[in-house]
C-alpha cells in the first residue's frame, strides 16, 4: 500500500523543521569518550563553562566565546556511561551509577576556584561517601536534584534503601553536605519504591518512579526516614508509564516518559488531590522518537529527545503545547533508539543552550558538546468550542482542520473544546467537520503570542435519503455494489467513491436517483478491471441543495494478494476485532493511525497461520476517522473505521 499524500507531507514537513528558530555556534569533540549528562555555570565576572559528565568523569569547558569552546579541566572518576550533575551556588555535585563495588560517592567541587581548580586541595574538590547513620555507605546514586529554596540535596536510585531519595542537607557549608534522612515510602510492586530522577522545592518533592510508571508528590518537611504510607503520598501514572524526569514550573508539573513513542506531558497540580492531565506533545509524532529530559525556563520547556536532539515548546499555555523550535544534533538518524542528545542546559545568562551528544555519528564513539543560540518565539494559540446550532450542545469528536500547509489538525474533546496552535502568524482558512454536519468554513488571523478564539455552531443534514442497505462483493476482478433506499426527497443521486488505502479518494461514476418516492429504492453499480489487492468503497449522497453526506465505508479483496485484513464493526463504539488471513504463516505488525497519518502510538505484533483475530480496545480513542495499517513482510493492508 502507498501512504497518502498527506501522511508523506507530515514527514517532509517534519525533516524541514529539523532546525527551527536555534544558531550553532560551536561544539567540542570528546574522541573516544561517550558524553552524558551536563550542566552549566556561570562565575559571576561574565565567564560561562560547561559542566559535562563523561565515561571518564567530568570535564569543565569554557564556552565563554560560544564559536570556540575550550577545555579548563578534566576531573577523572571510575568509567561509567553514566554521570549526572547539578549545581547549588558556587558548588557542583556530580553522581554516576555505572559502577559496582567501587565507592565512588558523591563528587563535590568548588567552582569559585576556576579556572584553577586543583582536584589535590580539599577546598577545591572533595568526595563524600555518606556520614551518620550512612557514614562510607553512599556508593552511587543514577541523578539528583538540589531544592535552592531550602538548601536540601536529593540523591535518587542510589545503592541504599532500595533506591529511595537520600536527603543531604547543604547548610551551612554546601562543600560538606550532611545526611538528613531518605524518603522511606512503601508503595507496592517491584522496584515501584525506587525514584530514577525528580524535582524538589521548598521541602516537596516531585519524584519519578520510572519502574512504577507514575510520579509521587511528597512532603519532605520532616527529614528523619519516617515511614510514609500510601494515603501520604498523592501519586499520577504518566502516558507511557515509564516516568523518568519531572520538572516544576509554577503550578504545573512536566513529566517524561524514557520510552519509544513517548510523550513531554503538562499537569495541573494546583490540587495534588485531584492532578489533571493538561497536554501532551511529542517532537516527531509517528517516527517512534524517545525523550529524555526536560527542564522549564520562562515559559518554555527545552527537552532532550535522543535521536531527535533536542525542541523547545512554547508551555505559555500548558494545556496547549506548541513546539516553536528545535535542533537535531544527530541528523544520521531518528526515531527510536538511544544515540544522540542525553540532555540539555539552557540557563546560562547570555541564553545561549548547551547539549551534549551521546556520540557525535553513528557508530561514532565520540561524543560532542554543542553550543547554540535559541531565538524564542511565542506560538499562535487557537482554540474554541464547537457547538450544535440548533440547541447549543457541546460537540464531541469534531475535526477542526488548518488547511495551509502543514496541515494541522484537532478533535474537539468530551466538553467540545479544542486547542491548538501553530509557530508562524498569518490568514489561515480552517474547516470543522462532523458527520451529519454541514461543513463550516472560515478564516482566522493567528498572531504569535496572541490566544485567537475561534467558536463554530455546526449546522445538522437534514438528510433527504434513507439508506437501509449498501453492500459491495468481488467478481473477478471487479466490484459489484448494490444498495437500498426507504424513501427519498430532493436527491440528486449518488456519487460512487472508490480508494486503495482509506483515505485518498476518487471518483468512479455517478448514478441518478430515480424518484422522489417513500417505496423502497434498489440500486446497483459495476466497478471494472481492479488490481489484486484491498479496495475501499463508499457512497456519497447528493441532494439538490448542494448538500452531502457519506454512507459506510466497505471493503473487498480482488484475488492475487497473499494478506488481507477485515476490521468489525466499522463503526467503533469502544471494541472490535481486525481480522487478518494469511495463506503462510507471517509475522505482521499492526499500527493504528488517525486518518491525517498521524499515529495514536497503538502497536502490535503478532504471528498469523492462516487467520488471526486482534482485540482491539479503542475506549481512549477520540471520536472520528482512524485506519489500521497491517504489515506483512512484503505487503501492507489499511482497514478504515469510525470511532464514534
Amino acid at each position: 500500500m502507498r501512504l497518502s499524500l498527506a501522511f508523506l507531507l507530515f514527514f517532509t514537513f517534519q525533516n524541514l523543521f529539523a532546525q527551527t528558530n536555534v544558531a550553532y555556534r560551536g561544539a567540542y569533540p570528546f574522541p573516544n569518550n561517550e558524553l552524558a549528562n551536563l550542566w552549566g555555570y556561570a562565575d559571576g565576572n561574565g565567564n560561562e563553562y560547561a559542566l559535562v559528565g563523561t565515561q571518564t568523569g567530568m570535564s569543565i569547558i569554557n564556552v565563554t566565546t560560544p564559536t570556540t569552546p575550550t577545555l579548563v579541566i578534566d576531573i577523572t572518576g571510575p568509567f561509567s556511561d553514566w554521570r549526572e550533575i547539578k549545581t547549588y551556588g558556587h558548588y557542583a555535585y556530580v553522581v554516576t551509577e555505572g559502577v559496582s563495588g567501587t565507592n565512588v560517592g558523591l563528587m563535590i567541587i568548588n567552582l569559585s576556584y576556576l579556572p584553577n581548580i586543583n582536584v589535590n586541595n580539599t577546598n577545591h574538590f572533595r568526595v563524600y561517601r555518606g556520614d551518620g547513620a550512612i557514614n562510607n555507605l553512599f556508593n552511587k546514586a543514577h541523578a539528583l536534584h538540589v531544592d535552592e529554596t531550602a538548601g536540601f540535596l536529593y540523591l535518587y536510585g542510589s545503592n541504599l534503601n532500595s533506591g529511595r531519595p537520600l536527603i543531604l542537607n547543604l547548610n551551612p557549608n554546601p562543600m560538606s553536605p550532611t545526611y538528613a534522612g531518605y524518603v522511606n515510602t512503601s508503595f507496592t510492586g517491584a522496584n515501584h519504591n525506587y525514584v530514577h530522577d525528580g524535582y524538589a522545592d521548598n521541602n516537596i518533592l516531585y519524584a519519578g518512579h520510572i519502574y512504577g510508571g507514575f510520579f509521587s508528590i511528597i512532603n519532605t518537611t520532616v527529614k528523619n526516614s519516617q515511614p510514609l504510607s500510601v494515603s501520604d503520598v498523592e501519586t499520577q501514572n504518566t502516558p507511557n508509564l515509564f516516568t523518568h524526569n519531572t520538572w516544576l514550573n509554577g503550578s504545573t508539573l512536566f513529566t517524561t516518559d524514557e520510552t519509544t513513542n513517548s510523550y513531554l506531558v503538562a499537569y495541573d497540580i494546583s490540587n495534588p488531590g485531584n492532578i489533571r492531565l493538561l497536554d501532551r506533545i511529542q517532537s516527531n509524532p509517528g517516527s517512534g522518537s524517545i525523550v529524555h529530559n526536560t527542564y522549564i525556563i520562562n515559559n518554555y520547556a527545552v527537552t532532550s529527545w535522543y535521536k531527535d536532539g533536542f525542541t523547545i515548546v512554547d508551555a505559555t499555555r500548558p494545556d496547549n503545547l506548541v513546539q516553536v523550535g528545535n535542533y537535531d544534533t544527530y541528523p544520521g538518524g531518528s526515531g527510536n533508539g538511544f544515540f544522540g542528545c542525553w540532555g540539555v542546559y539552557p540557563y546560562l545568562p547570555s541564553g545561549n543552550i548547551l547539549a551534549s551528544n551521546i556520540n557525535d555519528v553513528p557508530g561514532s564513539s565520540t561524543g560532542k558538546l554543542f553550543v547554540l543560540t535559541p531565538t524564542y518565539v511565542r506560538a499562535c494559540y487557537l482554540e474554541g468550542t464547537i457547538t450544535d446550532a440548533s440547541n447549543g450542545a457541546v460537540i464531541n469528536g469534531a475535526t477542526i482542520k488548518i488547511a495551509s500547509s502543514p496541515t494541522q489538525t484537532e478533535n474537539s474533546g468530551s466538553n467540545g473544546v479544542y486547542k491548538m496552535g501553530r509557530l508562524s502568524g498569518g490568514t489561515y482558512t480552517v474547516t470543522v467537520t462532523k458527520t451529519g454536519y454541514h461543513v463550516f468554513t472560515t478564516s482566522v488571523t493567528l498572531s504569535n503570542g496572541v490566544l485567537t478564539t475561534l467558536n463554530a455552531a455546526l449546522h445538522s443534514l437534514a438528510l433527504p435519503v434513507e439508506l437501509t442497505r449498501f453492500d459491495v462483493r468481488p467478481d473477478g476482478n471487479n466490484a459489484l455494489l448494490d444498495w437500498e433506499t426507504a424513501g427519498e426527497y430532493r436527491n440528486r443521486g449518488f456519487e460512487v467513491q472508490h480508494s486503495l488505502d482509506g483515505i485518498v479518494w476518487k471518483n468512479r461514476g455517478f448514478v441518478p436517483a430515480q424518484a422522489e418516492e417513500q417505496g423502497s429504492l434498489k440500486y446497483n453499480f459495476r466497478v471494472a478491471d481492479l488490481s489484486p489487492g484491498t479496495h475501499f468503497f463508499r457512497l456519497q449522497q447528493i441532494d439538490f441543495d448542494g448538500n452531502t453526506s457519506f454512507s459506510e465505508v466497505k471493503s473487498i479483496v480482488i484475488a492475487g494478494r497473499k494478506l488481507s485484513a477485515t476490521i468489525q464493526p466499522t463503526v467503533v463504539a469502544d471494541y472490535c476485532e481486525l481480522k487478518i488471513n494469511s495463506p503462510a504463516t507471517a509475522t505482521v505488525r499492526v499500527e493504528i493511525f488517525r486518518s491525517d497519518g498521524q499515529t495514536t502510538g497503538q502497536t502490535w505484533t503478532l504471528e498469523v497461520e492462516s487467520e488471526q483475530i486482534l482485540k482491539l480496545d479503542f475506549a481512549h480513542l477520540h471520536a472520528g476517522s482512524y485506519f489500521a495499517l497491517v504489515h506483512g513482510e512484503q505487503e501492507q493492508v489499511a482497514e478504515p473505521f469510525f470511532k464514534k
